[in-house]
């Protein structure tokens, strides 16, 4: 097998949906990047910068199981449609409140369950760090450690 890692920073929109309003569908966006962090004397600084190519998208419906814990599925296309990965979550994930940004602050933890294209029997993780703000808008910056035939 061989090991496939990627850092993007998706954008996009949430919006609740169901009965109970207990489901939170999210739709995103990421470009390629480059990513620095730079450790110094003064400590950590980090770049994030777009390049140019084709885009990731992403989908996935979270399902709340508590007050600030969720539930999540969803697939993630690489540049053409045809190479999709799938996922669940490990464990449950968390949500809740960022005072200093007004904002839901959120992270989880993904299993790689196969997919389309070059990922046809995938496995790995994936660790998703998100905020969520009132109006819907979402920005989740992924890390992913993937494993592919």
């Amino acid at each position: 097998m061989r090991e496939l890692i990627y850092a993007l920073r998706f954008r996009g929109s949430a919006q609740r949906v169901g009965v109970d309003g207990n489901v939170l569908k999210s739709a995103t966006v990421a470009a390629g990047c480059a990513i620095q962090a730079l450790i110094g004397v003064d400590g950590m600084s980090g770049t994030l910068e777009p390049l140019d190519g084709k885009e990731a998208t992403f989908e996935s419906e979270l399902v709340f199981t508590g007050e600030s814990t969720f539930q999540q599925t969803g697939t993630i296309a690489f540049g053409e449609s045809s190479h999709r990965l799938n996922f669940s979550s490990v464990g449950s994930g968390h949500l809740g409140p960022d005072m200093e940004t007004n904002c839901r602050h959120g992270a989880a933890i993904w299993r790689v369950e196969g997919g389309d294209g070059q990922f046809a029997g995938a496995t790995g993780l994936i660790v998703s760090n998100f905020l969520l703000n009132d109006a819907g808008e979402v920005t989740d910056h992924q890390f992913g450690v993937v494993f592919v035939q």
